[in-house]
């Protein structure tokens, strides 16, 4: 008995075709022309991103004439499954199977994308620390002290990152070549950051005293702190294109959703729970102050500026000069398109509907009796379910309808706040129940997951329009609005809950009854208890301002949001790119 020998390396080929059935190249009448790597003259394989002199990475990687390998990639793809394995018949069971893997477009990630995620994520985290700080907890310890106008002054601090669209093509165009087009900044801003973390960490005690006297100090600390944040994230957010493949790039998404949340929960809800002198208490731990916090973000910061030294970046984008008035131009040019126009008003309007549950609702249930640190084990609860949202986000965003997802989650954020609104009204007295506690958590988790969703799913639909050769400048302008979609609406909101509310300081040996918003503080009741007095809230603008906000959102959703997004998410990626 014989066997067929086997090939040079070892490993059995499938059977032959017969080769009759393939046409020579040579015997073809008709000679494909040498310009052309594909059989199929009547369509033009055009490159994703023009190709320039700043380019990214990318785009430079695109499709050309003289490109063989990829110009075969293009036409393999373009075969049907019976064509793709009868010419995958002469290779390897295993080299058969990336082939048509290959084909298929379902590659493995490589180890350059992965070492890039780990990177994106660890430069997100470090914006979240400050931005959990001025958003999160702060707002939180001023609460027993300020009411809830002036709460609102110190929201301005927030603004800086919904408003950074300003200054992002600055950022886009001024850099150090030797240094690199992003790590020019991020480098800076980082230590910035760290530094002003530092400064305030050792005036904490004197400013948290007394934060009435300390209003306007602390509100320009922490918009100074944001603004830097905000600026790093222009840098950041235009780095994460030319960072991951194509194949990857909805990734970016997932990357700041995970990086992002996880300096927002530790500086929101970790550092709320063991700042609670009842947990420190209760679990026989010191109590962590504002001052120590804040030295431990300094040097988190220092730290991976350090390492982003011993980081190389890609030199590809950095190789023309433009100027600031040529990149201000840019973005005018992306804003005059239509279908950009259109989306800026739907981030505008489109999380006005829980813009009361965002920002009163978490402060309405501690002042009628929920503990810090019993919010804080309910975010904790729901930090994992939240890093699982971003990577269902970043699966479920990747192909033609990347808004699916944010669309399908507004029906449920909206209910939840209903929901919720009703929970602040039939709050039980404390203590609470466990099974009270149980269904916190759980509409929790389940309104957050909601949240997640949609921040990953229109984030990898920013990723995926983005014209790359402006792609700080893009991304900027696209998340700008997207963050001012929920900032711009806070400070109305936290004035109109002092606005609509009737509260009362009742002196009963006096028989007066004084107006007093301030009665919604705890340095307000205390107050009003120091006059002999009582503080009565005859109606709550919280309710009001609540059903205001989801009246508004169910409206705009049916009748605007949605059919919008479908339009939106059907327009060809070409149409959004300015070099196109």
């Amino acid at each position: 008995m014989t066997t067929a020998p086997l090939p040079p390396n070892g490993k059995p080929r499938r059977r032959q075709a017969q080769k009759d059935k393939i046409p020579d190249a040579h015997t073809d009448p008709m000679p494909h022309p040498t310009a052309h790597a594909t059989s199929l003259e009547s369509i033009e394989i055009l490159p994703r991103t023009p190709l320039s002199t700043r380019t990214p990475r990318r785009a430079q990687a695109a499709w050309s004439p003289n490109d063989d390998g990829h110009a075969e990639e293009v036409e393999l793809s373009l075969l049907g499954e019976e064509e793709r394995r009868q010419a995958a018949s002469d290779l390897t069971l295993e080299e058969e199977q990336a082939y048509l893997s290959q084909a298929d477009g379902k590659r493995p990630m490589s180890s350059r994308d992965k070492r890039a995620i780990v990177l994106l994520i660890i430069l997100y985290l470090i914006q979240g620390f400050p931005l959990g700080l001025a958003l999160g907890s702060v707002p939180f310890i001023l609460r027993e002290h300020l009411s809830y106008s002036e709460i609102a002054v110190f929201s301005l601090a927030g603004y800086p990152y919904s408003l950074k669209l300003l200054w992002s093509p600055i950022v886009d165009s001024m850099f150090f070549p030797s240094i690199g087009r992003r790590k020019s900044w991020i480098i800076p801003m980082q230590l910035i950051i760290g530094t002003i973390m530092l400064a305030i960490s050792y005036h904490s005690e004197e400013l948290m005293s007394n934060p009435g006297e300390h209003l306007y100090t602390l509100s320009a600390a922490f918009t100074a702190l944001v603004f830097f944040s905000a600026t790093q994230d222009i840098a950041v957010d235009g780095w994460a294109l030319t960072l991951l493949s194509e194949d990857n790039l909805a990734f970016a998404s997932t990357c700041q959703t995970i990086g992002l949340n996880t300096g927002y929960l530790m500086s929101y809800t970790v550092f709320l729970a063991l700042n609670s002198e009842d947990f420190a208490k209760r679990w026989g731990i010191p109590q962590l102050t504002l001052g120590t916090y804040l030295s431990f973000c300094a040097f988190m910061s220092f730290a991976v500026t350090i390492w982003l030294f011993f980081i190389k970046e890609d030199k590809e984008s950095t190789t023309e000069d433009i100027s600031i008035k040529a990149v201000y131009a840019t973005m005018w040019q992306i804003c005059k398109l239509r279908h950009v126009q259109i989306l800026l008003i739907v981030h505008l309007l489109a999380k006005i509907g829980w813009q009361a549950n965002d920002a009163v609702t978490q402060l309405k249930m501690v002042e009628k009796g929920l503990g810090r640190e019993d919010l804080a084990i309910t975010v904790l609860i729901d930090f994992p379910f939240q890093i699982v949202g971003g990577w269902l986000a970043g699966k479920w965003s990747r192909g033609d309808k990347p808004l699916r997802p944010w669309i399908y989650a507004f029906w449920p954020r909206l209910a939840l706040t209903l929901f919720f609104t009703l929970v602040v009204y039939y709050f039980p007295q404390p203590p609470i129940t466990t099974g009270f506690f149980v269904m916190l958590v759980t509409a929790t988790i389940a309104q957050s997951f909601a949240g997640t969703i949609q921040f990953g799913g229109i984030s990898a639909f920013h990723t995926r329009i983005s014209d790359p050769v402006v792609g700080g400048t893009y991304m900027t302008l696209l998340n700008t609005f997207t963050n001012l979609g929920g900032t711009w609406p806070r400070y109305f909101v936290l004035k109109g809950v002092d606005f609509f509310s009737v509260a009362t300081c009742q002196i009963k040996d006096a028989d007066l009854s004084v107006p007093a918003h301030e009665c919604v503080s705890e340095h307000g009741k205390a107050a009003c208890a120091n006059l002999g007095g009582e503080c009565i809230t005859e109606r709550d603008g919280y309710y009001i301002v609540s059903a205001i906000c989801i009246g508004f959102g169910v409206l705009s959703v049916i009748f605007f949001l949605i059919p919008t997004a479908r339009k939106l998410q059907a327009v060809p990626v070409s149409k959004w790119r300015i070099y196109s």
